[in-house]
């Protein structure tokens, strides 16, 4: 078949309509043609005449069927999940995509934008907003979070934020969790991409295969080439009735974080001093914690988005979404102390970023660079963007660090009822130090013998 003539507009428009057929958002002949003179125009070409012609060799080209559009039918498809269409989805496909899978081996991964910033006075300003830009972009972070149907594994959460270079990261070697960076703090397709291929090899190296269910966002259309892994698409518009995470999981993340930040503003309070913002390395650390505390009784989730039938599940589990009490009385303790309106409760704080952008809509620009380049939006913000003026943290030494294990564990051991499991895990951090102090004692030792000889 012959070559486009414009051959850089083709696969700009092609590009193009790779996302919007991914997001099942029909587009007719016009609007293609359309879009292809926008393409032309960005790209420099006034004399590129987007015919009929032009448009049935594009079509024979990629082999794209167009279909007409009922305006009913495009209704419907934006305004939100058809009732029919969830239940089509349950009655066919789910049941073809999970029937060689069990529990253990069926995951969900999901994007959710967090104001790392936001403190309780700060809710009703931020509520609903979706952060497209300005001062509040800077505080965001995205996270990738996925865990499987059973409950049993959750795999690392990745943060995206925007700064790669975060004054609060120096000297900083390990993290409970992947950090990456972008000019907008999105998940983008070059991030997705790699986070697959670090959990492909995982699966391979566990000699198992996983299906993974995602939805049709910009960052989730051109995968790689996976081995381990199936990835079923949930059908556009219905996540919000039929993705796990979107169910309770993510939420019941957020309350714990926030429950967390709760607590430290207590503690500054208590102690009299100056309330500050959190930082990037402090979120992560919170973030992580409070995803790793989410209990497995979020299979819960699973079961109201009707891909595990309730009898694969304790049908005793609590309710992931309630706040234990504890949570609310430093609530209403902090929103006396910090004036927050009466209108203003626990579940606000919560769900205050729910609305956040964590993907980004390809702009014609994108396309074509994204065509040129191979490319995505994927360029960091300035060094230090968006972090608290906070003092910078001193380095502190391995025998420092012993001393604080050492004082931890006398101050547990004038507490009363400690649990056993908190002395467990004393004792590893206190074995993983020695180890490392050892190891630093012996090389020494050895590079100074290897030299005398």
């Amino acid at each position: 078949m012959r070559n486009a003539l414009y051959d850089d507009i083709d696969k700009a428009v092609f590009a193009w309509f790779q996302e919007i057929h991914a997001k099942n958002i029909l587009v007719t002949g016009s609007v293609i043609r359309k879009k292809a003179l926008n393409l032309a125009n960005v790209l420099g070409y006034d004399n590129f005449q987007a015919s009929v012609g032009w448009l049935n060799r594009f079509r024979d080209r990629h082999g794209i069927a167009l279909k007409a559009v009922c305006r009913d039918d495009s209704d419907r498809l934006m305004n939100g999940p058809g009732i029919d269409r969830v239940n089509e989805w349950h009655a066919r496909e789910i049941i073809k995509l999970i029937a060689d899978y069990s529990p253990d081996d069926i995951f969900n991964a999901d994007e959710a934008g967090v104001f790392f910033h936001l403190l309780p006075q700060h809710t009703l300003a931020v509520r609903g907003d979706h952060c497209r830009g300005g001062k509040k972009a800077k505080q965001q972070l995205t996270v990738l979070f996925c865990c499987n149907a059973s409950g049993t594994e959750k795999m690392g959460p990745l943060i995206v934020g925007r700064s790669a270079n975060p004054h609060c990261l120096r000297n900083v070697h390990s993290l409970p969790c992947d950090y990456r960076a972008n000019q907008w703090a999105w998940i983008t397709q070059n991030l997705f991409n790699e986070w697959l291929m670090q959990v492909d090899p995982r699966m391979k190296q566990a000699e198992c295969r996983i299906l993974l269910l995602i939805d049709n966002c910009s960052a989730h259309i051109v995968l790689p080439r996976l081995e381990r892994i199936q990835v079923g698409y949930l059908p556009s518009n219905c996540t919000a009735v039929l993705q796990p995470l979107n169910l309770g999981i993510i939420h019941t993340m957020k309350a714990l974080y926030r429950t967390h930040l709760l607590m430290q503003i207590l503690l500054k309070l208590n102690s009299h001093k100056d309330q500050e913002t959190v930082d990037i390395k402090q979120a992560i650390d919170m973030i992580a914690a409070a995803w790793w505390s989410v209990k497995q009784s979020t299979v819960k989730c699973w079961q109201k988005a009707g891909i595990i039938p309730m009898q694969l599940a304790d049908s005793d589990t609590a309710a992931v979404t309630s706040e234990p009490d504890i949570t609310i009385e430093k609530w209403h303790s902090v929103a006396i102390a910090t004036c927050v309106p009466d209108e203003i409760h626990f579940q606000d704080f919560v769900t205050a970023d729910d609305d956040l952008i964590i993907s980004q809509e390809l702009r014609d620009t994108e396309v074509i660079r994204g065509m040129e380049t191979g490319e995505s939006p994927d360029e960091t913000g300035s060094e230090g963007e968006g972090e608290a003026s906070l003092p910078q943290q001193p380095k502190i030494t391995i025998t420092e660090a012993i001393s604080s294990v050492q004082k931890l564990r006398w101050f547990l051991s004038t507490c009363v009822g400690v649990p056993d499991a908190v002395f467990g895990q004393l004792n590893g951090i206190d074995g993983y130090l020695m180890r490392r102090v050892t190891q630093t004692l012996v090389d020494p030792k050895i590079t100074d013998f290897l030299q005398t000889k």
